[in-house]
């Protein structure tokens, strides 16, 4: 069969230039897949000019390893009868330049029949630029998708109908629902019932507002609903975006039970720590009153008396010796009282010196054995000793008050990061785990004042064994001033 030739030289010079300027390559082959028409556009897209690539194979203008396929792909469509369609379905179809370079392309082909045969004409477009902006816009969104995934907040977007399209791995951890039973459902199945149409009512009223982003809340707590059903506290923030498929919201939150549950513990310590300084300003003024008051009293007493019996020495000498006795019992009074409110041990002699003092001081008050194990070299500056004493003090407050132990045993050593402060008995124990009574506010006060010199305390008990509390504090930080 012979090359295909036009009609008539009009008709031929009105469609040379019709096609060449087209912005789309044209380019006609016969059934031998010969190059009968190559218009200007598909020289610029091939590098290849037309008057070389008339009567030349179609498949000059393919990648090797597409060659055979399109020929076979080109006499199936001829079969098929079909007048045109899309080249390649869903594969990337690619041309090959005149310089060696593949480039991606979009196709379609069309087939006529005429005197001289078959004839099929593709229509194709360079799609480099599109396919290098698909690819950079893919790239940025596998980014996008690993820095959403790697926040630490949970990430929620909703469109305009409150339905779920984005919900990263933080959003998983905190809900307990994983992303594919969440996508697509409704924002009202994170929140628990009772705040779903006020929450709607929020976002339809923040989309009217045109504002970009503010805090969800303001000074309320909101709660959120995990697949398990338990209700807990958020922080969150909303943002809005206008896309063409509409408005879009992102709610970024944060789980913040610990810190709520914190503040409520610490909320609840300082209530009733202030009552509990209210009772002990009530005891020392009892023991004033009772010891040192009742005892200055009868020294007034006695003091009168002696003045009035001068004249009797045996007698007068027999009440000074009385009122020497209540002189030595109100030193004593004294000098406990002073010395529960702040040893001067302390002060004077060290950490070692006091918890010496203070442990033996338990063992004598409660008939409680309390060994004693630390090295008597460890010198601590403030705030830390005052602190490490006042966290023993307290361990063996809670040891009499609630243990019912036969012996104790306080030890204090030197690490690498700090310091290790433990109290551990052989009383009835407890379970960490179950709600604080109400007055009990040993072990509260033990973690804050760990808090305050950036450490931690552990408390480790079960009932019937015992239990062990265990402070660690750094040292070399500088610690709060409250901590003092």
């Amino acid at each position: 069969m012979g090359a295909f030739e036009l009609p008539d030289s009009n008709t031929a010079a009105w469609l040379a230039g019709l096609l060449d300027s087209a912005m789309d390559a044209i380019i006609t082959v016969d059934e031998a897949q010969r190059i009968v028409l190559y218009n200007r556009a598909a020289e610029r897209i091939f590098g290849w000019p037309a008057a070389e690539m008339r009567g030349a194979a179609l498949s000059k203008l393919l990648p090797e390893r597409h060659r055979d396929g399109h020929g076979q792909h080109l006499r199936r469509f001829g079969a098929t009868g079909s007048t045109s369609r899309r080249m390649s379905g869903s594969s990337v179809v690619h041309g090959l330049r005149s310089n060696g370079e593949e480039f991606p392309v979009d196709a379609s082909i069309s087939q006529l029949d005429t005197p001289q045969g078959k004839l099929f004409t593709v229509i194709l477009r360079d799609v480099t630029e599109r396919a290098e902006s698909e690819q950079e816009q893919g790239r940025l969104a596998a980014r996008l998708s690993g820095l959403l995934d790697s926040a630490m907040d949970g990430i929620v977007t909703i469109d305009e109908s409150q339905k779920i399209i984005l919900y990263n791995r933080a959003a998983e951890r905190i809900f307990g629902w994983p992303a594919l039973q969440v996508m697509g459902r409704s924002m009202e199945m994170l929140m628990p019932k009772r705040l779903r149409t006020g929450h709607k009512s929020h976002v339809a009223r923040f989309g009217a507002t045109g504002v970009t982003s503010r805090r969800m809340g303001d000074r309320t707590v909101l709660m959120g609903l995990r697949a398990n059903g338990e209700e807990f506290p958020i922080d969150a923030s909303i943002s809005q975006l206008l896309t063409p498929e509409g408005k879009l919201f992102t709610v970024i939150l944060r789980d913040v039970t610990e810190r709520v549950r914190a503040q409520e513990e610490l909320a609840a310590f300082a209530a009733e720590a202030s009552g509990i300084r209210e009772q002990e300003k009530s005891r020392i003024a009892r023991e004033l009153h009772d010891e040192l008051a009742q005892s200055l009293t009868a020294l007034k007493m006695d003091a009168n008396w002696v003045r009035a019996n001068l004249g009797d020495p045996n007698a007068a000498a027999a009440k000074l010796t009385d009122m020497l006795g209540l002189l030595d019992q109100a030193v004593g009074s004294t000098r406990r009282i002073a010395a529960d409110l702040r040893p001067l041990v302390l002060d004077d002699l060290g950490l070692a010196p006091a918890l010496e003092w203070l442990t033996g001081s338990f063992t004598q008050r409660h008939q409680i054995p309390c060994e004693l194990a630390m090295d008597e070299t460890l010198d601590l500056q403030e705030p830390y000793a005052t602190a490490l004493f006042r966290m023993v003090q307290e361990s063996l407050v809670n040891v009499a008050k609630h243990a019912q132990a036969r012996t104790v045993r306080v030890q204090l050593a030197r690490t690498a990061e700090g310091v290790v402060m433990s109290v551990e008995d052989d009383g009835i124990g407890f379970r960490p785990a179950d709600p604080r009574k109400p007055q009990s506010l040993g072990l509260v006060g033990l973690r804050e004042r760990a808090r305050l010199l950036r450490g931690s305390v552990a408390i480790a008990s079960e009932p019937g064994k015992g239990t062990r509390v265990e402070a660690r504090i750094p040292l070399g930080e500088q610690p709060d001033a409250a901590a003092i």
